[in-house]
Parts: structure tokens; sequence; C-alpha cells
């Protein structure tokens, strides 16, 4: 299942990366999409918020912000605490703001258009499948499929 789930991600996200090189941002990554909606909607934001609003972890949202300094998208400046950084939109995301907004339309109408060939709707099947999980955790499961219990270490 795994196996599936990452394919299907690599050709999504593959055709989303293909369609910003034809379009001369050949480093642009569909992951910075969601980061720099909420920017754009929220305004700067700490890392930990900006992962919460992403719906990711402060991790993976810690390595796109890395990713999208490096390529100009944001800036990052100390908070309150020192251990707090705020991510800014950078210069460059602001001048990219209408090819990337005019590519989230275009990209939201591909995925209205496929999800009226699958039998559920794409994001319903996959926020089905993340509560499902969230009730009762596929590790669990595997323990009521009945795999014994390893003895304590």
């Amino acid at each position: 299942m795994g196996t599936l789930l990452r394919h299907v991600l690599e050709v999504l996200d593959g055709d989303v990366a293909a369609v910003y090189a034809e379009r001369g941002l050949a480093d642009y990554r569909p992951r910075f999409s969601p980061p720099l909606r909420v920017l754009v909607a929220d305004g700067p934001l700490p890392i930990r918020d900006l992962a919460r609003r992403v719906g990711v972890t402060h991790s993976a949202a810690s390595q796109t912000v890395a990713q999208m300094a490096r390529a100009g998208l944001v800036e990052l400046t100390p908070g309150a605490d020192a251990r707090q950084r705020i991510v800014h939109l950078g210069a460059r995301a602001r001048e990219l703001l209408p090819v990337v907004e005019a590519e989230w339309a275009a990209t939201s109408a591909a995925m209205r258009g496929l999800d009226d060939e699958l039998p559920v709707p794409l994001a319903e099947m996959l926020h089905a499948v993340l509560d499902a999980v969230r009730r009762r955790s596929l590790r669990q499961r595997i323990a009521d499929a009945g795999l014994p219990t390893p003895p304590p270490a």
C-alpha cells in the first residue's frame, strides 16, 4: 500500500513539477505551494504555526522552509523567542505569485476533473483514511489481525 501511495504522489507531483519547469521554474517544487499559500493568506508566521496550518510536522515544515529559503522564496527572521524563526514571503515569491496562482487554479480544476473519473474524490478518500487511522492506528489494526506481540527487550 505504501508503495502505491508513494507512486501516486510521485506521478501527481511530477506532473505539477513539469508544469512549473515548462514555465521556467525548474527549481520550484510542488511541496512549496502549501506553505506559500498559507503565507500569502496569513502573512509571516513562525515555522511551528506554518507547519500546523499546512498540516505537516515541524520537521517537515522546517526542511521545506530551508529549501524555499535557498530558492529565494522566503526569508527567515528571529522571533521573540531565540529558538523561534519567523517565515516571510521573499521578493522572488512575490514575483512568481501570478504564475504560481495560475497553476494553483489550473491544478484545482484538473483535480476536480480527475475526481469526476474516480469512484470517490481523492482528497475525500485520503481524509477518510486519516480519520480512520486516527481512530485506530494501523499499528493497532496489525496487532488485532493476530501478529504476536514481541517479548519485552
